[in-house]
């Protein structure tokens, strides 16, 4: 069974040009086959009840499809509510390396970042 997703030109959510950097270096470098995706979307669990997923996988169904700058992104449509509008951004400092989310609709954010409540 062929996997169906729907094709979106909105992206829900707004990558900013550091982490967009870093995507494609991660893809070029781990040598992506052409059925991977970045898969950005929420999980239950973290400290506040909800965490970000980020991360390079199969198309589903039910996804929807997006892409931003050359990086095929994908997103489970129950998804979208939770992330519209969020910014993913990469920091890179002493401090402070990663991914971050700053999330317009989290009610709530952990201290970590990586998890926030509705």
């Amino acid at each position: 069974m062929e996997n169906k997703a729907t094709i979106i030109e909105t992206v829900p959510v707004v990558f900013t040009q550091s982490a967009i950097s870093e995507l494609q270096r991660l893809q070029s470098s781990l040598s992506l086959v052409d059925e991977s995706y970045l898969r950005i979307g929420v999980k239950g669990g973290g400290c506040s009840g909800m965490s970000y997923l980020l991360a390079f996988d199969k198309l589903e169904d039910g996804d929807n499809q997006y892409e931003v700058e050359g990086i095929q992104v994908i997103m489970n449509k129950a998804h979208v509510m939770y992330v519209l509008g969020m910014e993913v951004d990469w920091e890179n400092g002493l401090g402070n390396r990663g991914f971050s989310f700053n999330n317009p609709n989290a009610g709530s954010t952990c201290g970590c970042g990586q998890s926030f409540s509705s």
